[in-house]
Order: C-alpha cells, then structure tokens, then sequence
C-alpha cells in the first residue's frame, strides 16, 4: 500500500475543520508546528490576541494574525511595564489590526488623545474599548473615538480624570448602540451629561458611575426614564448626592434592574427601599447598600421576603439593622442568597446568624466582621451549622467575592 501524503490529501478548508474542532489554545499553538503551511493556517484562523510588544513586533504579528478581532495590551498594576502602549503603537495597531471589534488597553497609561485619534479613524468595527485609568485622556481623544467607531458596543473609561460631559454628548450623538459604560471616578461628570447621554443613548444595560460625586437625583432619573427596559446594572458607590427620587424612578421605571450598588449613598431610606424590593422582586440579584444608614429592618425585611432571585445583599454598618428583619421571615420564606454581608450591624446577634442559616441553605459567602454579639466562639457554644461550602469571615482573613464592587 502506498503511504499518502496528508498535505496532498487534504486541502485548506478542510485543515482549517480539523482546527476549529480543537478545544484548547495549547492544541492550536501545536497544530501549528507541523509545518509552515499548517502553521499559515493557523495564524489566519487566530481570533484573539494578548501582546507586549513595540511597533516593529506589532507590525509583524498585524502581517501574520489577519483576522484578530480580539487585542488585549492591558496591563495590571503589579506587572506594568515601561514605558508600557504608546501612541505609535496604537497607530501601528489602527493599521495594521483592521478586523478589531475588541481592544483592552486597560491601565496603559502611556497613551494619549493622539492614540485615540488614530482609533477612531481607523477601527470602524470596533465595538469593545476599555481605556480605564489611561490618565492622559481628555474629550478630545473620546470624541475621535466616538466619531469614527458608531458601532461601539461597552466603553471603560474607569479612572479619566479629564473625561466630561462633552464625552458624554459624542456618544449621544454617535454611538446610539451603546449598552455598557463604565465611568468610575471620573468627577467631572454631572446630571447634565447623564441626561445629554441618554437622549441617544437608549440601550444601556450596564452603568458604572461609582465615585462620581457630583451625580445626583436629576441624573439617575433621566437614566431610569430613558433606558427603562435596558437597564439591568447601575452601580452608585459614595454618589452622595443620590437620594430617595433616583431610587422612586428606578422602581417605577426599571422593572429589570438585577444589580445595584448603592452603598454609601446616606440620604436613601425605608419608604423608596420597599418600593423597589416589590417592583423589582422577580429581577434583582445583588444589591450592595451598605453604609446606608437610614435603612433598618421594615425595608430589609421586605428586600428577604420580595426578591425571591437576590443572590447578593450588603447591609454593612447599616446601623439599624437588627435581628427582627430575620426573626419576621416565616416558613415558607427561603433565601436563595449565596452573599451576605452584615459587617459592623452592631445589633445583629447570634440569634439573628442563626436564623439566617436555617433560611440560606446555598449560602457560600457570610460576612459577620465587628459584630460585637457574632463570634466564633459563641457561633460554635449556640451549634450553629454552616453550609460546608459557606467561607465564614470572622476577623477581615478571607478574600470577598467581587460581586457587589
């Protein structure tokens, strides 16, 4: 029998068959070393890319990698390096990657309007943009971005201290697809700008405004009006000027809310709680309002009973909370809760824990830190039973689930 040649035998489409039916990245990188024609195949079927490189090495793997929708040049904190993405790098990128629809340059701090210009005029298909804590970023660069990428799907902007309402307006006007934003820290932004950027702007499913403190009331309700059936995240961490109106318009208008972040927004109270808990009770999952300090146990009780899907709840340092809004849940109510944070509610005692886990049986998360009335040795002297997947965090040890930042 004659040997047969497996290069002859097969052709292009059908060596590209069999390396679509590998599963794991390594699989792929072997199946390119076969031999330069494999390895060509390879390389034009690569979707993702993650580089630390310069112009030259980018312009060379933009040759090699033609069809890389997915870059990611970001870097973390604690492997950062110099001097990291620049301008020209993203110049050879726009170039050279014309495919891109997702690009991470999270923490590239080298970057500047310039690079975003060279984006916005290049990458048409892009739809993913994450530029967090780029520090040297103004409205100049965001509106290059916004005039040239219309198809913009999520766009981080975490940490851009210049960034201001006018961003806020481009995207309005040119990017009316947009379902995600991400604008942590950036306190420049006003009610202004929420209310200019929902006017176009119908769509959003996700809005991180944490730490923007000059949002308030007049903001969170043009969002709530406008984007009613989006909405779904919406994180409010230390907007302090955010009141009992924002969370009144999230209950009437945004029956799908599932995740909110409240915490330290100190003006909300029982009256708007309770109206969300029963207009949201079959879609919120996680809800963070610790440090709201006029929540006690009327409206916790109502949040345990209503929302029957909440998998996440921080009440942390919410003072008032004690072991009634646990006491008053009856035998037929159970907790699908997996995260509870009850940290410093210095009236919350051992009876209260205990009747928490009789109602939490998937519970894998409980944060019982500074409760004065909570240890673990008055847990143990009480029998209590924790679920065996549950971490319990007596002393601040364990490392929190980020679910509710």
């Amino acid at each position: 029998m004659s040997s047969v040649c497996v290069n002859e035998a097969l052709t292009d489409d059908e060596l590209r068959w069999v390396l679509s039916r590998l599963d794991s990245d390594k699989d792929k990188e072997v199946f390119g070393l076969v031999c330069k024609r494999w390895l060509n195949l390879q390389s034009t079927d690569r979707k993702k890319l993650a580089a630390r490189a310069g112009p030259h090495m980018l312009g060379r793997l933009a040759s090699r990698f033609t069809q890389i929708v997915e870059l990611d040049l970001s870097q973390s904190i604690s492997r950062s390096f110099y001097p990291g993405v620049t301008d020209s790098d993203l110049a050879v990128i726009s170039e050279g990657f014309k495919c891109l629809r997702v690009l991470n340059l999270h923490n590239c701090k080298g970057i500047s309007d310039t690079g975003l210009a060279s984006i916005g005029r290049c990458l048409s298909l892009l739809q993913f943009l994450d530029v967090s804590y780029c520090r040297k970023l103004s409205d100049k660069g965001l509106s290059a971005v916004a005039e040239g990428c219309h198809d913009l799907r999520a766009l981080h902007l975490a940490g851009c201290r210049f960034i201001t309402d006018e961003s806020l307006k481009s995207l309005s006007e040119r990017c009316r697809d947009l379902e995600a934003l991400g604008l942590q820290g950036c306190t420049n932004i006003t009610d202004s700008g929420l209310a200019d950027l929902v006017k176009g702007c119908r769509k959003i499913k996700s809005l991180d405004i944490n730490k923007c403190s000059n949002v308030g009331d007049a903001g969170v309700s043009s969002l709530a009006k406008a984007c009613a059936s989006s909405l779904k995240t919406l994180k409010l961490l230390d907007c302090y000027k955010v009141g009992n109106e924002s969370i009144l318009s999230l209950a009437q208008f945004c029956k799908n809310l599932e995740t909110l972040i409240i915490g330290g927004c100190r003006d909300i109270s029982d009256e708007s709680i309770m109206l969300l808990a029963d207009s949201c009770k079959d879609s919120l999952k996680n809800l963070r309002m610790d440090w709201c300090l006029n929540i006690s146990d009327s409206s916790l009780s109502c949040i345990l009973k209503q929302c029957r899907n909440l998998e996440a709840l921080d009440i942390g340092c919410c003072e008032e909370v004690t072991d009634t809004a646990f006491r008053e849940l009856g035998s037929n109510d159970v907790l699908g809760l997996k995260v509870l944070k009850v940290s410093n509610c210095t009236k919350i005692t051992v009876t209260g824990i205990g009747k928490i886990l009789d109602k939490c049986s998937s519970l894998e998360y409980l944060d019982v830190r500074s409760l004065p009335h909570v240890t673990e040795v008055r847990c143990s002297e009480a029998g209590l039973e924790f679920p065996t997947c549950c971490k319990v965090n007596f002393s601040g040890s364990l490392t929190e689930p980020d679910v509710l930042l």
